[in-house]
């Protein structure tokens, strides 16, 4: 039969079309709430001050990957974004992975799935997996854009530095204390240019040059991730113990992750500031540091065992013990090396308050460093075992500020 009336062909042909687009509407409201709610929780965690925010999700799960900006210690930061995440991004009857870059390198994964059957996720921090494994949506993770990189963006921050030597029968101690600030800033993924300043504050008993405001560490480095969950990162340029040159550090933590080995090898010559000017010996000294490290998550306690060459040529041994706190890491150490007496003592390393800051867009942020240490030589030697630090940063605190055992506990505890 058909409709001679244009009129009611017409109405027809409109009733289809309007069934037809709100067939489609219908179907595209669950894709609009998921991109809503990935949005808006990117655009919450910027506004808390995380950097190369992002999310992506396929039929398997949704990931979010994040650089912690915000607070000083990672396991904080990272806490706080798990919060966010469960509070309005977790989506429903499906996985979800949040992906922790340092430096735009992926670090290490968080990863939550709901209990198949429930349907409303209601996770906990202690739900979440924390694994050096990044899934298989890595691929997809490098396609993310993110919000907020951290890339360009210039971080002023001042070092405290103490030293001190009981060498002299009628004083206690002899006393060296400098502000350093440092410029550290990042051109592109993985890479860390530091320019640092040493301005004496107290010099008593360390010589002449250190009464003279001179650079400290001047430095380029580029961290990277290898597969097979290599680690890696080299830097060349002025370090400190008056050392120039290169330095190529190497980490592959095993299938259980409690368990890393290790590797180090450093190519540097003797230099010295006299004030701005650099005097240095062209003798070039190759050093090198293999080894490996078992974490016990009970006490997050840290046992490290290597074996070393040190900057006079001398080998051996080398055994420390560290026990890691939220805002601080404290051990002790042990070596023994050729044609060298036994030496050991204790260290340890503060997180220098205050422990969140915020960036604002491109404005240099200034503040006191992540951290500050003492390393207590007990038995006096002067002369062996003398390492060097390759950037500012290097120090026990961070060596595992990623590891996962040590977040996990952060998540339960916090």
């Amino acid at each position: 039969m058909r409709y001679k009336n244009s009129n009611i062909g017409k109405c027809l042909a409109t009733k289809t079309i309007a069934r037809c687009t709100a067939f489609f509407l219908f179907c595209l409201l669950p894709l609009k709430g998921l991109c809503q709610t990935g949005e808006s929780t990117v655009n919450t965690l910027v506004d808390m001050g995380f950097e190369n925010v992002g999310w992506t999700e396929n039929d398997g799960e949704r990931v979010y990957v994040l650089q912690n900006s915000a607070y000083r210690s990672q396991g904080v930061g990272i806490s706080k974004a798990v919060d966010v995440i469960q509070e309005m991004g977790l989506p429903e009857k499906k996985a979800c992975r949040i992906i922790v870059l340092d430096n735009n390198i992926p670090q290490i994964s968080l990863y939550y799935h709901p209990i198949k059957g429930d349907t409303i996720a209601k996770a906990e921090r202690k739900d979440w997996n924390v694994s050096y494994d990044l899934g298989e949506t890595v691929k997809d993770v490098r396609k993310i854009k993110v919000k907020n990189s951290s890339l360009f963006k210039i971080d002023v921050l001042v070092y405290p530095q103490l030293a001190f030597k009981n060498l002299v029968i009628t004083q206690i101690y002899q006393v060296l204390f400098d502000l350093s600030p440092a410029i550290e800033v990042s051109l592109w993924k993985g890479m860390k240019l530091t320019g640092q300043l040493k301005i004496p504050v107290y010099n008593d008993g360390y010589g002449s040059f250190e009464d003279k405001v001179h650079p400290g560490h001047l430095t380029i480095s580029q961290r990277f991730r290898l597969p097979y969950n290599i680690f890696g990162k080299v830097t060349a340029g002025y370090f400190n113990a008056n050392q120039y040159g290169i330095d190529a550090e190497f980490s592959r933590p095993f299938k259980d992750e409690r368990f890393a080995a290790f590797l180090r090898l450093g190519y540097t010559g003797t230099g010295y500031w006299d004030s701005f000017k650099l005097h240095y010996d062209p003798t070039m000294t190759f050093t090198w540091a293999v080894g490996g490290s078992f974490f016990w998550p009970r006490y997050n306690t840290q046992f490290i065992v290597q074996a070393q060459k040190f900057l006079y040529e001398e080998k051996g041994i080398k055994a420390e013990m560290i026990r890691h706190f939220r805002y601080c890491s404290i051990g002790f150490y042990a070596m023994k090396a050729e044609g060298a007496k036994a030496n050991g003592g204790f260290r340890f390393q503060v997180l220098l308050p205050p422990y969140k800051y915020k960036r604002h867009k491109y404005v240099p942020r200034i503040n006191t460093s992540a951290n500050m240490g003492i390393i207590y030589n007990a038995g006096n030697e002067r002369y062996y075992y003398k390492e060097y630090k390759a950037e500012t940063s290097d120090n026990i605190m961070e060596d595992n500020s990623f590891n996962p055992y040590f977040i996990k506990s952060e998540l339960l505890n916090f």
